[in-house]
């Protein structure tokens, strides 16, 4: 049985690893800026439903098979290392056009453009093994080797709300400066740094060992 000090604990280790700059914090910054408020805090919940997901592997073994397999690590690593170089490549592209309005993955009705968004949070951390392994090194200090799936899924709650908390505070802050970023300039640069630091990312990402 999991104590509350022990959730509370486990909380800010997770919300402290979520402040950490990233992928899943450039995606937000950029969704919320070029796109609104409402993007990136759909982005923020595909993220926050993805390290839940991590959390409810590393608790019933999952994901500690995919951080002892190179075989999966690779794949995962390759795909992730992939998508982070695809986003982006599309950053730097809006950029090099003059700025302007983030496009969305799949045009329509404002709620395809939140699924978007949605997805391409959720992508961007389930496609990270790097997240494996933070969770599996992590979790079993909490929930214990032997972990029953109530108390996975206890922990994998905490930590959506954690996520959650500190990625819709992101999406608000920057969605609220969003006339700023309104500014053709501020818009490239946002692009152009958000693109490189994706890319930086992603490159690293391709080139990580497994431990």
């Amino acid at each position: 049985m999991t104590s509350l000090t022990q959730i509370m604990t486990f909380g800010g280790v997770v919300l402290l690893g979520a402040m950490s700059p990233g992928p899943d914090f450039a995606v937000v910054v950029r969704r919320s800026a070029l796109s609104g408020r409402r993007y990136g805090m759909a982005a923020a919940l595909g993220i926050a439903v993805g390290v839940s997901a991590w959390v409810v592997a590393a608790a019933t073994g999952v994901a500690a098979l995919l951080a002892a397999s190179a075989t999966a690590f690779t794949v995962v690593k390759v795909a992730g290392a992939a998508y982070l170089l695809y986003l982006g490549a599309k950053a730097l592209r809006a950029a090099l056009r003059g700025g302007g309005e983030l496009r969305l993955d799949l045009p329509g009705p404002a709620r395809r453009g939140a699924w978007a968004a949605f997805r391409e949070g959720l992508l961007t951390n389930a496609l990270n093994p790097k997240a494996a392994l933070f969770f599996v090194a992590l979790v079993p200090q909490f929930a214990g080797a032997d972990a029953a799936l109530p108390g996975a899924l206890l922990l994998s709650l905490v930590a959506l709300a954690g996520t959650v908390a500190w990625f819709l505070t992101v999406a608000t802050v920057v969605g609220t400066l969003r006339r700023l970023f309104a500014r053709p300039g501020v818009r490239r640069a946002v692009d152009a740094v958000t693109g490189t630091s994706l890319i930086a990312l992603g490159l690293r990402l391709a080139t990580a060992s497994r431990p």
